[in-house]
């Protein structure tokens, strides 16, 4: 990822954080020399100094087949704003767009065991709905055996993250209350939301 040295995002702890809330994200692995991609839930996992991402794919589709032997890209991002150069001192401005954007690269390890399947799979539920947990443990095996069928459960551990936080870091205090004002009144969750990296400034 090109990241400017004034955009640098290097809190490992905020980084998993933000992975966490943003953690539908996009999956792109190459297949003979072209790039495919899925939209996937990941679970972020810690492990000591290791971060694995857990998701799965549909059976039928076809990047579950390249992810062992491909480096996967892995892309978190989702707050962004236009930011217009109306906000500045300078009229020779320029617009932009503020975002936040993390970079996961790591192999992928298909998941084969059962128990394992299982218990991913539970990890997932804890992380996205606890309260339906207690609704899966009655459903019968044979429903279960058939959705599991239909999966394919992987494990990527991150070799490489790699983020950036730009959110007019670069603009004078002045300027940047301009833009956070002018976001904040935008019906748009994305816009409060940089607003609100804006104020941490």
């Amino acid at each position: 990822m090109f990241t400017p040295k004034q955009f640098q995002f290097e809190d490992r702890a905020a980084r998993i954080t933000f992975m966490k809330k943003y953690s539908f994200a996009t999956m792109v692995t190459n297949k003979a020399g072209i790039p495919i991609a899925t939209q996937l839930p990941f679970l972020i996992k810690e492990s000591d100094d290791n971060l694995v991402l857990s998701a799965h794919f549909a059976l039928a589709n076809e990047q579950a087949r390249y992810i062992e032997e491909n480096t996967s890209l892995v892309i978190f991002s989702e707050p962004h704003a236009y930011i217009s150069p109306t906000h500045y001192d300078k009229p020779e401005s320029v617009p932009t767009w503020d975002y936040v954007s993390i970079h996961a690269y790591g192999k992928a390890r298909i998941i084969y065991n059962e128990p394992a399947r299982i218990e991913a799979m539970e990890q997932m539920i804890l992380f996205y709905e606890p309260g339906y947990l207690g609704q899966w443990h009655t459903l019968s095996d044979k429903f279960k055996n058939g959705m599991m069928k239909g999966i394919v459960m992987f494990d990527l551990e991150v070799s490489d993250l790699q983020a950036q936080k730009k959110v007019s870091q670069n603009k004078t205090a002045t300027e940047r209350e301009r833009i956070a004002v002018q976001l904040e009144k935008s019906d748009l969750s994305t816009e409060k939301a940089i607003a609100a990296y804006i104020r941490e400034l």
